[in-house]
């Protein structure tokens, strides 16, 4: 049977990740956050090669196809859903104002904004913010633990993993009982995220000489960045 694309892409992907994991499996991390190093560079490799050969240029032709226009719609759109979770992180984080407004562009965008299609909450004068349960873990004096890459899902802390798996279970997408309507809503929404980071691919070949690293800190002080609303502590900004 002769090989499709996807086929010898995938396969790939399972050959660079393996090699990763057998090249950096003795290899022990200098950094006290990232014990199990050997195995996140492989699952990083596992996922960029995912990324490259499937996720990126399926983001490049989203883009391509779709005007902008229809593009930030989609975005508003899952945006709106995602606002009644992170009202509920800010409440839980003992941030009423801010959850008053994360409902109030709820309500504003799922009405005037036609489905949340379009963020009207945010032209009238309702930030909007970025919250999850791993944020909510931080804020409650929960530690990181450590830096954890998750095949798929990418960059985590052992916190931030128990978090995602709140966060998954309180998806309303996700959740969704019709398989097809879900799983065509979900691609649409990695496909759109993606499509939204391809700006930054070439900041990141650019600046980063070890690019596994280079992700690796910039996930753990952005994490630390959103868990303090961009003022953390003396000590854990150093």
């Amino acid at each position: 049977m002769k090989k499709t694309t996807n086929q010898t892409g995938f396969r790939k992907v399972l050959a660079v990740a393996v090699m990763a994991a057998g090249l950096s499996g003795c290899a022990t991390s200098g950094n006290p956050k990232d014990p199990i190093e050997g195995f996140n560079r492989a699952m990083f490799a596992f996922n960029d090669g995912l990324d490259t050969v499937l996720i990126k240029p399926a983001a490049k032709g989203y883009e391509a196809a779709l005007p902008k226009p229809v593009r930030t719609g989609v975005t508003n759109f899952f945006g709106n859903i995602a606002d009644l979770f992170i009202g509920v992180n800010n409440l839980l984080q003992g941030k009423p104002d801010q959850a008053l407004s994360d409902f109030g562009r709820v309500v504003i965008n799922s009405t005037i904004g036609i489905l949340g299609l379009f963020d009207v909450a945010t032209e009238a004068g309702l930030e909007k913010h970025e919250e999850d349960f791993g944020q909510t873990f931080g804020r409650w004096g929960v530690g990181d633990g450590a830096y954890v890459v998750l095949p798929f899902f990418g960059p985590r802390t052992v916190r931030d993993t128990v978090g995602l798996v709140l966060d998954v279970k309180t998806d309303p997408v996700a959740n969704l009982s019709d398989v097809a309507t879900r799983n065509s809503l979900l691609a649409l929404r990695v496909v759109d995220n993606r499509a939204d980071l391809l700006p930054a691919d070439k900041v990141i070949e650019e600046a980063a000489l070890d690019k596994y690293s280079y992700v690796r800190d910039g996930y753990l002080q952005r994490r630390r960045n959103l868990i303090y609303d961009g003022n953390p502590p003396r000590d854990l900004a150093d």
